[in-house]
């Protein structure tokens, strides 16, 4: 449980890291947006260092989580309702990503 929550809280890092130069870029917002975007970022790439194993196999993981914590943003600032078809994607997703991270040692 652990893991899946850092490796949420890592996702989420990476969505607003790139959600805010999206929102300047694409809805004319405020340059400014960069600034938290950039913390966000860093932030994302050290929570990456907060797990124990390989960073390789971390990285791999890690894309099934992000599947999982986009298609909630999606729902929840996007305003959009994943499908079934997303639903069954996240699936398969976190059934990679728990190969990986849980395989025996």
């Amino acid at each position: 449980m652990k893991t899946f929550l850092l490796f949420a809280a890592t996702a989420l890092a990476e969505i607003v890291g790139c959600y805010l130069p999206w929102l300047w870029l694409k809805q004319g917002r405020s340059p400014w947006l960069l600034l938290p975007a950039a913390a966000s970022l860093a932030l994302f790439a050290w929570l990456l260092t907060l797990h124990e194993t390989a960073a390789g196999r971390v990285y791999a993981a890690y894309g099934g989580v992000y599947i999982g914590v986009a298609l909630v943003w999606l729902w929840a600032v996007d305003g959009v309702r994943p499908t079934a078809w997303d639903a069954a994607g996240v699936a398969v997703a976190l059934a990679g990503m728990g190969l990986i991270m849980f395989q025996p040692r």
